[in-house]
């Protein structure tokens, strides 16, 4: 689910960017850069849920629009 995506992508950002911290305020390099990129794969699952929702909702539309072309013309018919 998008909306999954979206949590876990907070938490993978809020994550990162604590390692991110505690690396810099330790001169860890290596934690800081894992931080950074687990900010960053964070950030990408965010955009993938958002982009999920994007295309459910236009899934949906299309579906709604295909079922009242369906109708109009069964309509037409049954006259």
């Amino acid at each position: 689910m998008a909306i999954e995506d979206d949590l876990k992508g907070k938490v993978d950002e809020a994550s990162g960017k604590a390692k991110e911290v505690a690396g810099a305020a330790t001169d860890n390099e290596q934690l800081e850069t894992k931080g950074k990129a687990q900010g960053l794969a964070g950030k990408a699952r965010g955009a993938f849920g958002d982009a999920k929702d994007k295309v459910e909702d236009a899934a949906e539309d299309l579906k709604e629009k295909a079922e009242d072309a369906v109708d109009d013309l069964k309509s037409k018919f049954d006259k």
